[in-house]
């Protein structure tokens, strides 16, 4: 059991130093110049990325916004069920999250999209239409970064095969950004 906890914490912590420094840099510069321009800041995910998703969300309205004179418009598009479920059951889950941005994302507003693997076709055909729609997109990807890794502005790359240690790794990545933004305002 000691060698399998060693084993994940090594394989998790070696995966987040391959990450460039640099490109975690441009994804606060974007959502500052979000938070700036008062850009509404939509995050998606399916599963455990959704909670993450939630996570982002309440971690930017209320931790990256405290002492600053306007909050983040962050909002989870994960966090409406019956939305959701309505989109899924009457249209196609392909467009659960697409759907919501037709009605809420104007452009120049920034999509953040959290995918293990970066193939999910809701999750792809948000950033497709995102991107179409004039919006800056911001991936947390996992594995190989799927089809997102080409799409998004900006790509934060876990390049990890373990969902377990994509999501820790995601969920880090968020309360580095977030708690940075907080510190910024101190």
């Amino acid at each position: 059991m000691r060698d399998y906890i060693r084993d994940y914490i090594d394989r998790l912590e070696q995966g987040l130093r391959e990450i460039n420094p640099v490109t975690i840099e441009r994804v606060v510069e974007t959502l500052e110049n979000a938070w700036r321009e008062r850009r509404t800041i939509f995050i998606i995910g399916n599963g455990g990325s959704a909670a993450t998703a939630s996570h982002m969300a309440n971690d930017l309205q209320k931790l990256a916004s405290q002492g600053k004179p306007l909050a983040y418009r962050a909002i989870a598009l994960t966090d409406n069920v019956s939305l959701i479920t309505a989109w899924a059951n009457d249209v196609d889950y392909k467009e659960v999250f697409t759907r919501q941005l037709e009605v809420l994302a104007q452009t120049g507003d920034l999509l953040i999209v959290i995918t293990g693997s970066g193939n999910s076709k809701n999750i792809v055909h948000a950033v497709e239409w995102a991107k179409g729609a004039g919006l800056k997109t911001i991936a947390l990807l996992g594995f190989d970064g799927g089809e997102v890794m080409n799409l998004a502005d900006h790509a934060l790359l876990f390049a990890e095969d373990h969902y377990g240690r994509v999501e820790d790794a995601h969920m880090i990545l968020e309360h580095i950004i977030a708690n940075y933004l907080h510190d910024l305002s101190e």
